[in-house]
Parts: C-alpha cells; sequence; structure tokens
C-alpha cells in the first residue's frame, strides 16, 4: 500500500516540509492570479481603440457618448482608465492629465502587487534547502557517530538523501519564481507604458485635436501625405486670407 503524499514528502524533506510547501502554494496562487490578470488584458479586448482611429477624427459630444456606451461592459485597465476620462470631459486637459496620471499610478501598484512576494519566495526557497542540506548533514553524521561498527550505505542515505531533496526542492521552487516575477515586472510595465500613451492620445483627441488618434500608428508614407495635405490647406487659407481684404476693397 503506497503512502499518502505528505508522509513521502515528510520523509524525503524533513522538517522543511512544510516551509517549502507554503512557499510553493503562495508563489502558485500568486502566478496563477498574474496569468488570469494578463488574459484580462489581451490587447483584443481593446479593439475598440482600433476603431476608434480608424473612424473618429473629432471628439464631437454625440462620438464622446458613443464611445462611454461601447466600453461601459469593458474590463480591461484601458477601458476603465478612457471610461474615467470621458466622465471628466468637461474638465480642463491640465486637469484630466492630473486625474489620469493618479489613476495610473494605482493600475500600476495592482499590476504589481504580488510580485515583491514572488521575488521574496524565490530568495528564500534556496536558502531553506541549503538549511535542509546543513540538517541533513548533521543527521548523518550523528547517525555515524552513534555507531561502533564499519559505516554502510544505509547509514548514509537518509542523511545524504535529506540534504540533497531539500536543496534540489529549494531550487525547483526559486528558479520559477525568480524568472516569473521578472516576466511579470516586465509585462506590468509595458503595459502602464501602453495605457499612459492611449489615454494621452484620447486626451488630446478630447482637446479637439483631430489626428491625435492616428500618432504612432500611421506609416511614414500615410505621415507624408497628411503633412503634405495640411501644408495644402493651410497655404490655400492664408492665399484666401490675403486676397479677402482686396475683394472687399474693390467691392
Amino acid at each position: 500500500m503506497s503512502q499518502p503524499l505528505y508522509h513521502q514528502l515528510s520523509e524525503q524533506l524533513g522538517y522543511l516540509t512544510w516551509p517549502l510547501f507554503i512557499c510553493a502554494f503562495l508563489s502558485l496562487m500568486i502566478i496563477l492570479e498574474r496569468l488570469a490578470l494578463m488574459i484580462y488584458e489581451l490587447p483584443k479586448r481593446d479593439a475598440w481603440l482600433t476603431q476608434l482611429r480608424q473612424q473618429a477624427r473629432s471628439a464631437t459630444p454625440e462620438q464622446r457618448q458613443a464611445l462611454m456606451a461601447q466600453i461601459s461592459q469593458g474590463r480591461s485597465m484601458l477601458a476603465k482608465g478612457t471610461a474615467l476620462l470621458l466622465s471628466h470631459a468637461e474638465q480642463s486637459r491640465a486637469m484630466r492629465e492630473e486625474i489620469v496620471s493618479l489613476w495610473l499610478v494605482k493600475q500600476k501598484s495592482k499590476l504589481l502587487s504580488g510580485l515583491k512576494i514572488l521575488h521574496i519566495i524565490g530568495v528564500i526557497t534556496p536558502l531553506l534547502g541549503l538549511l535542509g542540506t546543513v540538517l541533513g548533514l548533521i543527521e548523518m553524521f550523528d547517525q555515524l557517530g552513534l555507531s561502533d561498527g564499519p559505516v554502510t550505505p544505509s547509514q548514509l542515505a537518509s542523511g545524504l538523501g535529506l540534504a540533497m531533496n531539500t536543496t534540489a526542492a529549494g531550487l525547483i521552487i526559486a528558479v520559477p519564481a525568480i524568472t516569473l516575477a521578472h516576466l511579470f515586472t516586465l509585462w506590468a510595465e509595458r503595459r502602464c507604458n501602453k495605457i499612459a500613451h492611449a489615454l494621452n492620445l484620447l486626451n488630446l483627441w478630447l482637446d479637439g485635436f483631430d489626428q491625435a488618434l492616428s500618432i504612432g500608428t500611421d506609416s511614414a508614407a500615410q505621415l507624408c501625405s497628411k503633412a503634405a495635405t495640411c501644408k495644402e490647406v493651410s497655404c490655400h487659407t492664408a492665399t484666401h486670407d490675403i486676397n479677402q481684404p482686396a475683394t472687399g476693397s474693390a467691392s
């Protein structure tokens, strides 16, 4: 009859079974929670921003209401930030920037929550493994000291097994914890930067800058075409302004 899993682990890890088990459990829960958050923040959930960039060219009250209705059910951070920005559309641009800045600080702390604990677990578990190694060697030497006969492999097996198993268990927990903590941190910082960039463009769009949502998305040819169009329009306007007084004086 096979022994329960806990008894097998306790025989292999000794006194450090519970500390290592708790570290492994916490690491797993944090990793699963971060993965769920990443799924919530997938780019496909923000498809409305791509549609807005293709269609919207001015922030009319009707477009604001339509955008509010479209993102009201959104659960991503960008959707919530956009809803916050639109709810304060009547404020000045500086005030909206301040509101969004405070909101982004809170969201960044949310994206980074739990990662410090994951870092700490990645640092502690190798030390716990080293402690298990020391305890295993102490146990082995105690058994050797109580023996009057020759040293046999069975006397060394339990102590060396405890020493090696705890070190391996600590490293097995630490390596994924540290690696994923760094990867999640990089993702969180990149996500915050993308959200801040999108909200800044939306803020300019609310302030009447028609082409704000196209900044950073147009190709070089499109940018040159838009620049030429703007130059042509400005030159036509300037010519019209110059000729207008002359026409008036002639009449």
